[in-house]
């Protein structure tokens, strides 16, 4: 018999891995779609998950329960996809061999549950991962994580201008390559 998630978070914040583990189980899902969708990259998405979840293990303990345990674990996730995007950001400006981007790759196995999709929505999937880094980003936070402009600047270290402006070329370039389809 499956316990209240009261329950389960008190118990894990106890030290209880059993109930860490069906923390992680019901969650993973959520949490790998948001690195999926801001890296657009498998092993960089199941990396950050992992880290998403270290973090909420170490930090658990200091979870007063002001907000629902999935805002929480939601906020967290996103931080963490976001300094993992930034790092390859940085990476990608500062690697001369790196001159384009390979498309992203198509996310395998159970992981990839939550964005593995049908119809409309597997191809919707498919062109945000083609957005230009930060326009992905920002699209994926503004339309699909319900985050605002000026949350957005803050998040990426960008202008709040420059956010909109990213939001709207993403929503044309998925205009564009949609009436394509």
């Amino acid at each position: 018999m499956a316990m209240e998630l009261a329950q389960v978070i008190a118990a894990a914040k106890q030290g209880d891995k059993q109930a860490y583990y069906q923390l992680y189980q019901q969650y993973i899902g959520r949490v790998y779609a948001i690195c999926w969708r801001l890296l657009a990259n498998k092993q960089l998405a199941e990396d950050a998950s992992q880290e998403i979840f270290v973090k909420v293990w170490q930090q658990l303990p200091a979870f007063r329960g002001d907000s629902s345990f999935a805002t929480w674990l939601h906020s967290v996730a996103t931080r963490t996809a976001i300094d993992h995007w930034r790092q390859q950001k940085y990476l990608r400006l500062t690697d001369s061999n790196d001159q384009q981007l390979a498309e992203p790759e198509q996310p395998v196995g159970q992981t990839a549950q939550t964005v593995a999709c049908s119809g409309e929505m597997a191809v919707l999937e498919q062109a945000i991962l083609r957005l230009p880094a930060q326009a992905r980003a920002v699209f994926v936070l503004f339309a699909l994580e319900g985050y605002q402009h000026q949350e957005i600047a803050g998040l990426l270290n960008i202008a709040e201008g420059s956010s909109k402006a990213q939001y709207h070329r993403a929503r044309q370039l998925l205009q564009e390559w949609l009436a394509d389809e």
